[in-house]
């Protein structure tokens, strides 16, 4: 039987709404699948910014722990630095002085002849005593007592008169002291002189650099001026810094003052001990 108009009328608009149906599904899912396409690339992007801002700060934390470990190692070394300056600084103070005159006591001698005495210290290991010739002047025998009470007979090497400077040498093996670079001398630094005032041995007393290059008897500037307590008999003996070295010899002081004492200085010292050593060896070698 063959179909009616409207029958066919009816097929027709039922077949096209389902075209459309299907077309609009069609496009629906399409425009979803579109979105979430986007949206993924969104996230990815997301996820990657994300990813190079997290490497990004774990770079950074690293660095930061880097830096970090170097400030400690850099501050283990300014700790030790800043220990170093704070025993400086202690063995600067009158309380802790004790440990440096504790050894370089030690290298100090009494000088003794027939007609006086003074002071003297070992400069060195095979005893060799620098001290000043007027402590030896007139006399005709020369012993050294030492930090332990031991008296030892001294020959005489040499002097040099201007600077007020002898050579003499004891036998056996002594712990000496060390000459310090006088050019380095700080003006106000704490000193201490050990010497045999009056008669009492290894007394020592302490002062400051009051000043330097002051001229001598001859007019030389090569002389230390310090408070430090200066009497007969500190003739000869050293004059100490706070690394327990020697900066002068201590030498005269001006009577009429308080506090002036004078210690040649111990650059010359050792350019005098130099010449004296090396005349001695030429008359050995005649």
């Amino acid at each position: 039987m063959a179909l009616q108009r409207h029958h066919k009328i009816i097929i027709g608009g039922t077949t096209t709404i389902l075209i459309i149906f299907m077309i609009t599904i069609s496009i629906l899912v399409y425009t979803l699948f579109i979105r979430q396409e986007y949206n993924r690339s969104i996230l990815e992007g997301k996820i990657s910014d994300s990813q190079a801002d997290t490497q990004n700060k774990i770079n950074e934390l690293t660095n930061n722990l880097i830096q970090t470990k170097n400030s400690l190692s850099s501050l283990d070394i300014k700790i030790g630095s800043v220990t170093d300056e704070i025993d400086l600084l202690k063995s600067s103070t009158s309380a802790d002085f004790s440990g440096i005159i504790e050894d370089a006591i030690k290298s100090v001698v009494t000088i003794r002849t027939d007609i006086g005495q003074g002071t003297g210290f070992i400069i060195s290991d095979d005893g060799y005593i620098v001290t000043n010739s007027h402590v030896l002047a007139g006399g005709s025998k020369i012993n050294a007592i030492t930090y332990e009470q031991e008296t030892i007979s001294a020959n005489f090497i040499g002097y040099n008169n201007e600077l007020d400077i002898a050579l003499i040498k004891i036998e056996g093996e002594y712990n000496s002291i060390r000459l310090s670079d006088s050019d380095k001398i700080q003006i106000g630094e704490k000193v201490i002189a050990i010497g045999n005032p009056l008669g009492l041995q290894f007394s020592v007393s302490e002062g400051i650099v009051s000043a330097v290059n002051r001229p001598g008897p001859t007019g030389k500037e090569a002389y230390i001026q310090t408070d430090a307590a200066l009497n007969p008999g500190n003739s000869g003996g050293p004059l100490i810094n706070k690394q327990g070295r020697v900066i002068g010899i201590n030498n005269f002081k001006i009577g009429a003052g308080e506090s002036l004492g004078f210690a040649l200085e111990s650059n010359y010292i050792e350019e005098i001990v130099n010449e004296i050593s090396q005349k001695a060896m030429e008359v050995d070698l005649l």
